[in-house]
């Protein structure tokens, strides 16, 4: 499927740009660095900007993305990467000031999804972000439809004069995903309808992206779900029957993961996905015991619970890759734990805490067993 960057010829080289208002440290820049990395971008300079007042023409002052654009251009970047969302026009002066392409955080999460997407529900969920996300773009930048943006920009070409053409193509095209989309929500629901009559609890495996979810599906379960150290591995709601005790029976789905500032779009696009966690009976929420943004990453998760209405669900906090844990005991499990009142402190690689994990889920099913499931 085509994608809205092409930054294929890797590596390429990106200047990182986080815009900070206020006196607050931005703690989204080890993100950003991340997704970079996952694109395999090679990262040549960042910069944090502190910002009193954003100027709409650039979120900046002039002078400061001028001073930008000059290192830039003397580290020979390829692309500017900006930690914060940019709308098209402050895209389309940074470009024509800079005469590199220039992404924002939105860009970036869609394009990995973009390469992460295997299953035909996924890559049309992801078309529909990609689409969604460049149909206000069209203005500032003509692109034939079946190539990729990318290259130097500040030229006009003759595509210009097809720009009302392809502003219909794709929302066209926008409509009959979104067709495409409805039909497969409801062969999901159709799915859960018979899940419903085989009254077995279900399990939603949730948490910020790469937190392990498919980790401790595949160590409980023997799915063989991908699982890589790397974000948004796993795009697709992944289902697996698993005997807890002898008789008792339990339904563990794998969730597609949560990042702070998920773009509108793919949230929207992956709704029926994500409403896998909101249809469960019991949550199991995953958290990287090791991760230093561990408390952010937390409030992250139950943020985008509430948005899908999943907040009340019963859940159990789980404490993951304990196995990371510094050997110094800066951090340790009953510090989390304090945090975390409540958790389970496991590690899904050595399968340390899985047999207690298992006996808080075997309790909320018994408080089941005195109610209908559904």
């Amino acid at each position: 499927m085509s994608k809205i960057y092409d930054i294929q010829q890797k590596p390429k080289k990106a200047f990182l740009v986080s815009i900070q208002e206020g006196k607050g440290e931005n703690s989204m820049y080890r993100e950003l660095r991340g997704l970079c990395e996952t694109l395999e971008l090679e990262i040549t300079a960042h910069e944090k900007i502190r910002v009193r007042e954003k100027s709409p023409k650039f979120g900046m002052g002039s002078g400061k993305a001028e001073e930008l654009t000059q290192k830039a251009n003397e580290l020979e970047a390829d692309l500017f990467v900006f930690d914060s969302n940019l709308n098209p026009s402050q895209q389309r002066n940074w470009e024509t000031l800079s005469g590199i392409p220039v992404v924002d955080r939105q860009e970036i999460i869609i394009r990995i999804f973009a390469d992460r997407a295997t299953t035909r529900e996924a890559e049309l969920q992801v078309k529909l972000a990609e689409l969604t996300y460049f149909l206000p773009r069209l203005t500032h930048k003509y692109i034939d439809l079946s190539r990729q943006r990318g290259g130097r920009y500040g030229t006009k070409g003759s595509g210009e004069t097809k720009f009302e053409t392809d502003r219909r193509k794709i929302e066209k095209r926008i409509s009959l995903l979104e067709k495409e989309i409805e039909q497969i929500t409801k062969q999901r629901k159709m799915q859960r309808r018979q899940r419903e009559r085989t009254n077995i609890p279900v399990c939603a495996i949730v948490g910020y992206t790469n937190s392990g979810k498919s980790s401790l599906l595949n160590t409980l379960t023997g799915a063989n779900v991908l699982a890589e150290d790397k974000l948004f591995v796993t795009l697709d709601a992944v289902t697996r029957r698993y005997e807890l005790s002898p008789g008792k029976y339990v339904l563990f789905t794998d969730t597609v993961g949560f990042i702070r500032a998920l773009p509108h779009s793919l949230i929207k696009a992956f709704r029926s996905t994500l409403e896998e966690a909101a249809l469960a009976n019991i949550l199991i929420h995953i958290l990287d015991a090791s991760e230093p943004d561990i408390d952010s990453n937390y409030e992250t998760t139950i943020n985008v619970l509430h948005e899908l209405g999943a907040h009340e669900i019963p859940m159990i906090t789980v404490l993951n890759k304990i196995d990371r844990l510094p050997a110094n005991g800066e951090i340790t499990i009953e510090d989390l734990q304090s945090r975390f009142p409540g958790s389970v402190a496991i590690s899904a690689k050595n399968g340390t805490g899985l047999d207690e994990l298992k006996n808080k889920i075997l309790e909320m099913i018994d408080v089941f067993s005195t109610t209908p499931l559904f």
